[in-house]
């Protein structure tokens, strides 16, 4: 399926939202799919994923991740720009990402190319955004795939203390919870503390744990898992097809 790109500045309190947007090149509207990077934003390897996933039928739409605090367009570099994309971290806010998270769905259920239907996805960073999406009932959000989650166990959105993890009783859509066995952010114990909190809260998820390190999705360096990858995103989409009726 044939995929389009654009980008769009949604407005906020604290300014606007810019998001990448692909959408397949369809006659009837498809399921919206909030798909929230890494730290370093919206980088090419990203964008690739977002092109992967729009071209199985859904409006996958990307927030840059520190709207907050960088001006529209930043995007940083893998190795340029790592220290500083760790750093943004300590300014990480939920309120921030949850305002941008409800206005880019307010923008986007009003748009005739989506069905009505919300999806998440996300990595790393993005992963915890995407639980905590999922967390917010006003969302609407049918289901929810959450790769390596970063901070869920500690109750930190980056450094910034947060309360995302004892919000799970309010899921009442569906999870995939995707993690790298070797990944050191996560620990099999921190793994096991999100497995007893979702099974407590009665929340309906699946697990599945490769053997791969921290961000073997992106295809960038000696971490990516091409065959690791394809097998959580074929997960993924049987997921959201499940849930939006697909």
């Amino acid at each position: 399926m044939r995929v389009t790109e654009a980008v769009v500045d949604v407005p906020v309190s604290f300014g606007v939202v810019r998001a990448a947007v692909v959408r397949p090149v369809a006659t009837k509207p498809a399921p919206l799919l909030l798909c929230f990077a890494d730290i370093f934003g919206n980088t090419e390897a990203h964008l690739r994923v977002m092109r992967r996933l729009a071209s199985h039928g859904f409006v996958v739409v990307s927030p840059e991740p520190w709207a907050h605090h960088l001006p529209p367009g930043s995007v940083l570099d893998f190795d340029a720009d790592r220290d500083r994309a760790l750093s943004c971290q300590d300014i990480a806010s939920a309120d921030a990402a949850d305002e941008a998270r409800r206005a880019l769905i307010t923008h986007f259920k009003a748009d005739a190319g989506c069905s009505g239907a919300v999806c998440v996805i996300g990595f790393c960073y993005g992963g915890h955004l995407s639980f905590r999406a999922a967390t917010d009932v006003a969302s609407d959000v049918v289901a929810a795939a959450c790769f390596y989650g970063t901070g869920l166990h500690r109750d930190r959105l980056g450094n910034t203390p947060t309360s995302t993890l004892s919000q799970a009783k309010d899921i009442k859509g569906e999870l995939l919870l995707v993690w790298g066995r070797q990944d050191p952010h996560i620990p099999p114990e921190g793994r096991a503390l999100i497995h007893r909190t979702l099974d407590h809260a009665d929340v309906r998820f699946e697990t599945r744990l490769y053997d791969a390190e921290h961000a073997f999705g992106r295809d960038v360096g000696p971490r990516y898992d091409a065959a690791a990858f394809d097998d959580a995103v074929m997960a993924t989409l049987a997921l959201f097809r499940r849930a939006t009726g697909g």
